[in-house]
């Protein structure tokens, strides 16, 4: 009789206490003091203006003092509490974290795109906030906010979809304005394709884009660049587009066939016979083949 095999569900750790907790300032221990350069920065700036407008947003995280449970350790929210110090407060709200995660905690944290900060402004006049107390809140100039306001408009929804999570920069979604949709979803995904997300890549896309796909009224920007030049980018463009299709047909079996091979290796070496025989006449194959199997590992 054979006996099956139940999968486990993994289990996720739990990275907070499940309620927040009102902490008193004092019993707040940060990690490191806030440098005078750094409360005369534009970062800091904006964070108490925007505590003084509408309060804290995003709470500090702390964790319990493993000794005194009254006394609180800060692993982020170092520029809000100093801010907080510095009106007067006595009480912020905290998160608790479970671990002590001082050191990787800011890789955990996932910074705001620009199209989500979009959306977020969007919701925010919808619901009444002007774009004056905006502009207060996040200490910037309110053609800033108008500008984010309107970010998305003459971007087709496919674009936008794909450029939903990159961090790209306020001035290339001008550039991409200058295209016809299906040129901008292209461009797109040239640039996530690159990684690549600067006003000046999206400038050589619009620089390479044949006229008949430029918006009607809205002229190329081709400084330093004479007209063979340009020729030349939209040869190539027309060429990297065509390559980047010919991929993208086959990426799925590609990609199947390399996770089938790096499975094939991880097996291989996890027999002991086969890694001493590689280990004593081809080394450098055995080096290679490791490199492989941490392939699997790592995903």
């Amino acid at each position: 009789m054979i006996e099956k095999r139940s999968k486990r569900t993994p289990i996720v750790q739990q990275a907070f206490e499940d309620s927040t907790l009102r902490i008193a300032i004092h019993d707040i221990l940060p990690l490191r003091e806030v440098p005078t350069s750094v409360r005369k920065s534009v970062k800091y700036g904006q964070i108490a203006a925007s505590i003084a407008e509408v309060g804290i947003i995003e709470p500090p995280v702390v964790i319990r003092d493993g000794i005194v449970p009254s006394t609180f350790h800060l692993l982020d929210g170092h520029l809000r509490l100093d801010v907080l110090r510095d009106r007067g407060e006595k009480e912020v709200v905290c998160l608790i974290a479970i671990e002590d995660e001082a050191l990787t905690y800011n890789r955990r944290i996932c910074r705001i795109a620009i199209i989500q900060e979009h959306k977020m402004i969007l919701n925010a006049v919808k619901k009444g906030v002007s774009e004056e107390r905006l502009a207060r809140a996040l200490n910037v100039d309110i053609s800033s906010i108008r500008k984010k306001r309107n970010l998305l408009v003459g971007i087709c929804e496919e674009a936008a979809e794909l450029l939903r999570d990159k961090f790209v920069p306020l001035n290339a979604f001008v550039e991409l304005r200058r295209m016809k949709p299906l040129r901008q979803i292209v461009a797109a995904e040239m640039m996530i394709a690159m990684n690549r997300y600067s006003t000046s890549y999206v400038q050589s896309i619009v620089a390479a884009t044949a006229n008949e796909e430029i918006v009607e009224g809205r002229k190329k920007i081709s400084k330093g660049l004479t007209e063979d030049q340009i020729s030349i980018m939209e040869r190539e463009t027309a060429a990297l587009d065509r390559e980047f299709r010919r991929i993208e047909q086959t990426y799925g079996a590609d990609h199947l066939d390399l996770v089938l091979a790096i499975g094939y290796v991880h097996r291989l070496l996890s027999n002991v016979r086969i890694v001493r025989h590689l280990a004593k006449f081809h080394a450098d194959l055995l080096s290679e083949f490791q490199k492989i199997s941490d392939l699997q590992k790592a995903a």
